[in-house]
């Protein structure tokens, strides 16, 4: 296996997650709060998924798929490329209201496949380039690619202990 398919692998599992966390879920339960102060399954969901599509558009120097495929109509929010929910407060998170399963995954869907296409155009030498961010060190497209791929496998995971909060254990068939 190559690097680039490995990589992928590992971005195609966020897809598998989210396909499987939010099976059969509705409108009142993808909104649901465990607490005021926690995050809901639609809402993490569609952070994860405007994460992954922000960095990847920006790795690539083109616009958002958010914005240029109207993501942001489906989800009645607006077409800010900085609305990706990191900031977000308690108040904003409780006033998301997250469109439907198949809104959420479909979304994702386009994000992975744009993601898929630009890992595999990917060269060594684009990998090694050093980004222009407030780090020290200054993390490179390599260590970010990785980054995003760890926030949303573990964006995912909260989506799935959120899921059996709600529903009970064994929701899963464990």
């Amino acid at each position: 296996m190559e690097w680039r398919d490995l990589v992928i692998d590992g971005y195609g599992r966020i897809l598998d997650a989210l396909k499987e966390n939010l099976k059969g879920l509705s409108q009142k339960d993808l909104d649901w709060q465990p607490k005021p102060d926690c995050n809901s399954m639609g809402w993490t969901a569609w952070h994860l998924t405007r994460g992954q599509d922000a960095e990847i558009a920006g790795f690539m120097g083109e616009e958002q798929l958010w914005i240029m495929e109207g993501w942001h109509r489906k989800f009645n929010r607006p077409a800010d490329p900085y609305d990706t929910g990191f900031g977000h407060t308690n108040e904003d998170v409780a006033a998301f209201k997250s469109p439907d399963v198949k809104t959420q995954l479909a979304y994702h869907k386009a994000v992975m496949s744009r993601t898929q296409k630009y890992l595999k155009s990917l060269t060594t030498k684009e990998l090694a380039r050093v980004l222009d961010e407030d780090y020290t060190p200054k993390p490179t497209v390599a260590v970010r690619i990785v980054s995003v791929m760890a926030d949303g496998l573990g964006h995912a995971g909260e989506i799935d202990y959120l899921h059996g909060l709600l529903k009970g254990k064994g929701w899963l068939g464990y």
